[in-house]
């Protein structure tokens, strides 16, 4: 039989994800979420050993010495969510923009104020390394008790040598100190820095021949994401630092098309990116490029919705031709400052007509893929972390259904119990 140090048992709906293990899930696959009702599963170590029907249980499974179970009769279970997207770390906020915006104020008439990006690049640049990671701590904590247990980190607030190393630090100690898994993106080229404004190429030259190797050389973060936008880096700009990045090791990412059809899509299929995200404004001939290439789309609903932008990605075009679909948080301080990965299914599901099963398939194993852990997250299957969550919901469709409230009772994390009672365990 097979030994546990963790059992959960009765769920009226275990979620598994389980299925094709060699890409992303596109097109009818995102709506397959193989489902095991009145479902168990046990794990040992960190590892799931075990899922299957409660009835096989104990015929199967035989719990160890101090193991822990977990009573699931009525619940759902699924895997830990995956945020593919954040700037998890900065310093201040920017309230005052927002109440700015709903004013009518521009970004050019906010940023002329002081505001915009380089307004929380100031006080990053300022910040010590323990203020950054204490506030970025407090977020963590938050999406854990949400549900997201692996998150994607970005520098990008320090725009300096200095202080994006100093950023990529504090992602790497937050990942090591855990609980979540925390995956770092090196994203100098999120602005042109406002010492370097009129000389945006002296600010690319800066990236691929200083930031870009010495991130690299210490082996700071695992991807390269650039801001491939009208006024902030060309095309022709963001290819060459992806493509110095890919030659150093670090796999490209792009904020692509997210303000204007610039044609960031066709870039991240042209260079292989991993992702694309934003993509409020792909055309046709991008999207069809993305799926030829396999480029995963990480769309972020929360952030039209927070610019009050009355338009969002088209996630029913790009499933139907065959891009691989995932969603995220963009947790951020100016644009989209939400930990909650629940909130941002419900928005997928009413602002871009995703059904719940895509939905839920967007934020758990095509977001592993999205980052890099499809071997360890995103679904619950026999050799893969232990990173489950019990939810006070009687379906799956609740979880997208039922908003404004968080319907996590249960953490599970490489096997522990770090979210009890909707509260974290320490």
């Amino acid at each position: 039989m097979i030994q546990a140090d963790l059992i959960i048992e009765g769920a009226a709906e275990l979620v598994t994800l389980r299925g094709n293990s060699i890409r992303p899930r596109r097109g009818d696959e995102m709506r397959n979420l193989t489902i095991v009702r009145q479902g168990a599963l046990a794990a040992r170590r960190g590892k799931i050993v075990w899922v299957g029907p409660t009835a096989d249980l104990l015929t199967s499974v035989r719990p160890m010495a101090f193991s822990r179970l977990i009573d699931a009769y009525g619940k759902t279970v699924l895997p830990g969510l995956v945020d593919p997207h954040t700037h998890l770390v900065f310093a201040g906020t920017r309230e005052n923009e927002f109440r700015m915006r709903i004013q009518g104020k521009t970004y050019l008439e906010i940023a002329a104020a002081g505001g915009g990006i380089n307004a929380t690049v100031a006080a990053t640049r300022k910040a010590s390394k323990q203020e950054l990671k204490a506030a970025a701590r407090k977020s963590l904590d938050r999406m854990l008790a949400l549900g997201t247990t692996t998150v994607e980190a970005k520098s990008g607030y320090g725009l300096d040598v200095e202080t994006e190393l100093k950023m990529l630090e504090v992602i790497g100690e937050l990942n090591e100190e855990g609980p979540v898994t925390v995956i770092p993106t090196f994203m100098g080229a999120h602005e042109i820095p406002p010492e370097l404004r009129q000389n945006p190429e002296a600010y690319v030259d800066l990236l691929i021949t200083r930031m870009i190797p010495e991130v690299a050389a210490r082996k700071l973060a695992r991807f390269c994401d650039v801001f491939c936008e009208t006024g902030v880096f060309s095309v022709e700009q963001s290819e060459r630092i992806c493509r110095a990045a890919a030659d150093l090791g670090l796999e490209a990412r792009v904020h692509a098309d997210e303000l204007t059809d610039l044609g960031g899509a066709a870039m991240a299929a042209r260079i292989n990116a991993r992702t694309a995200d934003h993509l409020l404004f792909a055309n046709d001939d991008g999207i069809r490029q993305m799926a030829a290439a396999g480029v995963i789309a990480v769309l972020l609903p929360g952030t039209p919705y927070f610019l009050h932008m009355q338009r969002y990605a088209r996630a029913r075009d790009m499933i139907a031709a065959g891009v691989p679909v995932a969603l995220a948080t963009d947790f951020n301080p100016g644009s989209c400052m939400t930990e909650s990965l629940p909130l941002i299914l419900n928005l997928a599901c009413t602002q871009m007509r995703m059904l719940p099963a895509e939905a839920i398939t967007a934020a758990t194993v095509n977001a592993a893929w999205a980052i890099g852990e499809e071997d360890c997250a995103g679904s619950l299957e026999v050799g893969k972390q232990a990173d489950i969550l019990v939810l006070d919901a009687p379906n799956h469709e609740h979880l997208c259904y039922h908003f404004g409230v968080n319907l996590v009772e249960t953490v599970v994390k490489n096997g522990k119990v770090v979210v009890e009672g909707g509260h974290r365990v320490r």
